[in-house]
C-alpha cells in the first residue's frame, strides 16, 4: 500500500466511526425547559435518570419569575428514560425510550396552581 492508499483508508475508518457505520449506537438527548409562570421564583430540581438507576442529570438552579429556563442532557442510546422538574411544592415527570426516539423535547410550565407537563419525541429513530 503506498501513502495515499493508508491516508485514504485511515480518513475513511475515522469519518465511518464517527458516523456510526461500525455500529456504535448514537446517545439519546433531551431537551428540556422548565419556565416559572409564578410572581417569586422557583428552585428547580432536575433528575434524569434510566431504569438501571444511572444518573445523567442532578441539577439545582432558581428560575426567575417570568422566565424559561433550559436544560440539555445527553442519555444512553437505549430503555427507559425519565426525567424529574421539582420543587417545594411541586413535580412534573416526562418519560421517553431512547430506543425509539434521538431527541426528546420536554417542557415543564410551573405556575401558582398547577405544573404542566409536555413531551414529544422529534426525532424518531
Amino acid at each position: 500500500m503506498n501513502r495515499r492508499q493508508v491516508l485514504a483508508v485511515a480518513g475513511a475508518t475515522s469519518l465511518a466511526g464517527c458516523t456510526g457505520l461500525f455500529g456504535t449506537e448514537e446517545s439519546s438527548r433531551l431537551d428540556l425547559t422548565v419556565q416559572n409562570e409564578r410572581v417569586e421564583p422557583v428552585t428547580v430540581q432536575v433528575d434524569v435518570v434510566d431504569m438501571e438507576g444511572t444518573t445523567y442529570e442532578d441539577e439545582s438552579d432558581q428560575v426567575d419569575s417570568g422566565v424559561a429556563r433550559a436544560f440539555e442532557v445527553v442519555v444512553g442510546s437505549e430503555g427507559r428514560h425519565e426525567v424529574t422538574v421539582s420543587g417545594d411544592d411541586f413535580r412534573g415527570q416526562l418519560a421517553w425510550s431512547a430506543d425509539t426516539c434521538g431527541l426528546f423535547d420536554g417542557r415543564v410550565r410551573v405556575t401558582d396552581e398547577l405544573v404542566e407537563v409536555a413531551g414529544e419525541c422529534v426525532d424518531p429513530r
